[in-house]
């Protein structure tokens, strides 16, 4: 069982939550511990299930090859992460989102319909949706190199729990550190490490 791979892929896919967490931390925008929990049961759920077609495909496969398909899509996410994220100018701060989007991950104001500084329990469904379909490529990767889905699906409802929590309550401070303006890049270069660790473990 690779821990190592279990709580980076947690970790790593959590990163988008975390940008959330600081951008509402920005905008003291509230995010009561219930709208918290369903977001992170969501992503738990999205977790678990792209893990388990992993796992489905994988079944289909000789373990090398599923292994090897899974380690490159896993890796093959991180290196369009850090394209990405360079493209845009090599640092995309948790706080540059675009606001005339009404994509949650692109623009998470948008994901206060109501415009009150609160997430709602409805407001957060949609959200929680929106990360969980953000994730599904790392998960289906990730259950075809037979990482442990149980495991993963824990950490990831773990660290989403931490990271919107945490993020939205020192969100105009941690904003403005170095890990807050290279997160995008730092998620992809941890998802690529964790492919190769994959394809050689």
């Amino acid at each position: 069982m690779h821990w190592l791979s279990v709580l980076a892929i947690a970790f790593a896919s959590n990163l988008d939550n975390l940008a959330i967490g600081l951008a509402f931390g920005v905008r003291s925008t509230r995010i009561p511990i219930m709208s918290n929990f369903i977001i992170a049961l969501i992503t738990m759920v999205g977790t678990y299930l792209s893990m388990t077609i992993g796992e489905i495909m994988a079944f289909y496969m000789s373990e090398f090859v599923a292994n090897l398909l899974g380690a490159m899509l896993i890796s093959g996410i991180g290196l369009w992460t850090i394209i990405d994220n360079w493209r845009k100018g090599g640092a995309e701060t948790l706080v540059s989102h675009q606001e005339t989007s009404g994509d949650p991950i692109r623009n998470p104001y948008a994901a206060d319909v109501d415009k009150n500084n609160i997430i709602s329990m409805k407001e957060s469904v949609a959200l929680g949706v929106a990360l969980a379909m953000n994730n599904i490529a790392i998960g289906i990767g990730a259950g075809a190199t037979n990482v442990s889905p149980l495991l993963t699906t824990m950490f990831a409802g773990l660290f989403s729990l931490i990271f919107i929590g945490f993020g939205s309550k020192v969100g105009y401070v941690m904003a403005r550190t170095w890990f807050g303006k290279y997160s995008g890049i730092i998620g992809g270069v941890l998802l690529f490490l964790i492919g190769i660790y994959e394809m050689i473990a």
